[in-house]
């Protein structure tokens, strides 16, 4: 064997989708399972690390104790973009390489923000509801076309959440400070300078950014009135980026008439203000998790971590051929 390599995404830790494993195991690795369909605990990471020179790791919090203990870890693969849920500081000042498998679970979360925009416009899981219990209520929807679609954040995600909406006849404007509009300009959506720009011209606000370093909400009571009233706001990128009590306020006032999530601080959340409240439309972290974006993110995460552990093999001793 060459080594043991720690695998705990949810997606692969059942039977469904183990056969992506499989390349591991040719490749002479020994695969070590975390627990099956959730996310393991930090005591339970501290338990499994030991002796594993590579971990194909989901969205658990990848901490300094965690990484304390992995005693033998050379790689983290990640099975999609993001790298908050790692402390990367400490993953560096220990030696040990992140890679990641940007873009795999794109679609998915494309075609997820496109059919909540949908639900908040028209309303759908509260139309559902008042029928369920009896009532005969039909509040009045927007139809798509001619809308504005604010995308905070223009990496992979959102160039194909663009695509889709103008597809719908929707106007795209496009915020990302690290997008050069002269040299990645898009014929999808219209990029602008400031998220204020974003916001106040947008019937409907979609994020796919990072969260803040600072922690920080990106979007609190100042900028959520930004957004014309009557606004749909989606959020399948971090909880963190929208003021919980805020928009609930919004909700609550009418400046929002939805706000749909498939993120949030805790899996599953706790049942707040926000997550109960009537005009909220939540769905638990599917985003990413379809057939397609499953296979793709799967299959890039072990190609990630196979090369990774080969390009960082001990001198001395060859890795074995896959």
């Amino acid at each position: 064997m060459n080594g043991r390599v720690l695998v705990t995404p949810r997606s692969l830790t059942g039977g469904t989708d183990r056969a992506l494993l499989d390349p591991l195991e040719r490749a002479g690795y020994e695969v070590a399972l975390g627990p099956t369909g959730r996310q393991p605990t930090e005591a339970e990471l501290i338990a499994l690390l030991p002796g594993c020179i590579g971990y194909l790791a989901g969205v658990e919090p990848v901490g300094a104790a965690v990484l304390a203990a992995a005693d033998a870890l050379r790689v983290i693969s990640r099975n999609g973009a993001g790298t908050d849920n790692i402390d990367m500081a400490t993953a560096a000042a220990r030696g040990i390489r992140v890679v990641r498998a940007g873009g795999a679970n794109a679609r998915g979360v494309a075609e997820l923000t496109i059919a909540l925009i949908l639900a908040g416009l028209r309303q759908i899981p509260l139309t559902d509801r008042l029928v369920r219990c009896g009532k005969w209520d039909r509040p009045r929807g927007r139809e798509a076309a001619g809308r504005t679609l604010g995308i905070v954040g223009y990496g992979s995600i959102g160039r194909q959440v663009a695509a889709l909406a103008t597809a719908l006849g929707m106007h795209c404007l496009a915020y990302d400070p690290f997008v050069d509009a002269g040299v990645e300009g898009s014929a999808s959506a219209r990029l602008v300078r400031s998220l204020d720009d974003a916001l106040r011209n947008s019937d409907v606000v979609t994020l796919h950014c990072p969260p803040l370093p600072s922690g920080e909400p990106l979007l609190g009571d100042r900028e959520l009135r930004l957004i014309r009233r009557g606004g749909v706001l989606v959020n399948t990128a971090r909880w963190s980026l929208v003021d919980s009590p805020a928009a609930v306020r919004a909700l609550d006032e009418g400046h929002l008439a939805a706000y749909a999530t498939d993120t949030f601080a805790t899996e599953p959340p706790e049942l707040d203000a926000l997550v109960t409240h009537e005009r909220a439309i939540v769905t638990p972290h599917i985003g990413g998790f379809t057939d397609e974006s499953v296979r793709r993110a799967g299959e890039a995460a072990v190609a990630n971590l196979l090369a990774a552990l080969a390009e960082t093999e001990p001198a001395g001793r060859e890795a074995r051929s896959v």
